[in-house]
């Protein structure tokens, strides 16, 4: 069996270190980025090193941007008595895909999560609590994820922001759009029921 050459079996190295590109997606990226255009790479390249030359998380929000604070934090229209709280910079992106939040956010990035080691120490909590403190905010919306580790933080965090006299609310869940029934788990289905609305 032939070996890679030292430039390519690197490349696929680096790439398998992504989230979700195994040995064999890194592979085929690499043969693909190899017979790309000579631009097409450099191109690449480029935008990977100006990504993480120019992106800074946000001093008010924690969320990537060019600037700080970010356009969401320094967007006079932003409703500023709401924070939304996610675990990561992508699920505030999945939110304004949306179209119907109009408030500010806070990025935990991360979720409390003893398995992997990660505590409340471990994830910008102590920062939103901070924020909270002007008395500027009336509800902060828990947008964490519906697992064990979001769960877990989102418990944490309406245990800290309830004794301060602010309304702590949580992301309605339930059966997606498209969904059959018959395919729905227990869980999901009892969620949909307790959070039933009338039928407009």
């Amino acid at each position: 069996m032939a070996l890679l050459s030292e430039p390519i079996a690197r490349l696929v190295e680096e790439l398998s270190r992504l989230p979700g590109i195994g040995p064999k997606t890194a592979s085929r990226l690499t043969y693909y980025l190899l017979r790309a255009p000579r631009d097409q790479a450099r191109d690449l390249a480029e935008a990977l090193l100006d990504m993480k030359e120019r992106t800074i998380l946000c001093a008010q929000c924690f969320n990537v941007d060019t600037q700080s604070p970010c356009a969401t934090c320094s967007d006079p229209a932003r409703d500023r008595s709401i924070i939304c709280v996610v675990e990561e910079p992508l699920d505030l992106v999945a939110i304004e895909r949306s179209g119907r939040y109009k408030g500010l956010y806070h990025v935990l990035h991360g979720a409390i999560s003893p398995v992997e080691g990660v505590g409340p120490e471990d994830i910008r909590a102590k920062e939103l609590l901070e924020r909270l403190k002007d008395g500027t905010v009336k509800e902060v919306l828990l947008a964490t994820n519906p697992n064990m580790e979001g769960e877990a933080t989102a418990m944490y965090l309406a245990r800290l922001i309830r004794p301060l006299g602010i309304r702590v609310t949580r992301l309605a869940r339930g059966l997606p759009v498209g969904g059959d029934l018959e395919y729905a788990d227990e869980i999901t289905l009892a969620r949909a029921l307790d959070g039933r609305g009338d039928f407009e």
